[in-house]
């Protein structure tokens, strides 16, 4: 009986390190689904720039993970970034509403354009950091709402 025991309880611990072990998780692969809500209208485009970490967050897309614009075509609009490793990501997303790619601003620095980030952070005096925006994928399917913010009406 005692030996029964002893031989669940290694059982179980070897089944607890092998679930948990970095190469297990290395190679889990999980999909990050993005509702975009607040749309002004259904002008142009959405571009989002995902991050794995605070380098290039949120305006450098040359440090993105990810980066891509998708044609507006519904209410809500839904953007799927599959097969992304276990970890906190970032996303910063545009209503490049004149199909530029780029976040327009004012001669003050102030967007013209929608915008916003995971997590819907309060926007003050500038964007946020990364940990204000990240987002833990770390299950099959993780989905994320992202409402856009508009400064200057558009």
């Amino acid at each position: 009986m005692k030996r029964s025991i002893q031989a669940i309880y290694l059982l179980s611990s070897i089944i607890g390190i092998i679930t948990f072990s970095p190469q297990t998780l290395a190679s889990f692969q999980g999909n990050l689904n993005i509702e975009v809500g607040g749309l002004k209208n259904q002008k142009g485009q959405v571009c989002f720039s995902l991050f794995a970490s605070n380098k290039g967050f949120p305006d450098n897309g040359q440090s993105a993970v990810q980066a891509r614009c998708v044609k507006l075509t519904a209410r809500p609009e839904r953007i799927s970034i599959p097969n992304l490793k276990a970890g906190n990501y970032a996303v910063a997303i545009i209503h490049d509403i004149n199909n530029d790619g780029i976040l327009n601003k004012n001669v003050l620095g102030i967007p013209t354009e929608g915008f916003g980030f995971s997590n819907n952070p309060p926007i003050r005096t500038g964007p946020p950091k990364f940990g204000d925006s990240a987002v833990l994928v770390a299950g099959s399917s993780t989905n994320i709402q992202i409402q856009l913010q508009y400064f200057l009406g558009r």
